[in-house]
């Protein structure tokens, strides 16, 4: 892969926990990293979900080998910062042959 092909500017998400001062928790999202990615959509389908259709999108995203890449895990997400799309990661990383890229498959459109 060449470095012009990372044309989309994505965040990693990973989830949080914080007291709500009640007793409860609140649950959100923290961004932990922010890069240069190359995403390549794959076939989609339609799944039925709550009685209706609903249509995922899974992807591959790549990214540049680095030490905040390889810390993403399936619990996390990513999303797209120009389209502001959500895609839930379905796999932890794995590198390429010459371990300069890093390969994450990733699903938008179903919930996390």
């Amino acid at each position: 892969m060449q470095a012009g092909q990372l044309s989309s500017r994505i965040a990693f998400d990973a989830p949080t926990v914080a007291p709500n001062g009640q007793g409860g928790v609140l649950q959100g999202w923290s961004e932990q990293y922010a890069c240069w990615a190359n995403i390549r959509y794959l076939r989609g389908s339609e799944t039925v979900i709550a009685a209706r259709l609903a249509g995922r999108q899974p992807v591959v995203i790549t990214v540049r080998n680095c030490s905040a890449a390889r810390s993403c895990a399936i619990d996390w997400r990513i999303r797209d910062l120009r389209t502001g799309r959500v895609y839930n990661v379905r796999t932890a990383p794995v590198p390429s042959q010459d371990r300069a890229w890093l390969e994450i498959t990733a699903e938008s459109g179903v919930p996390q």
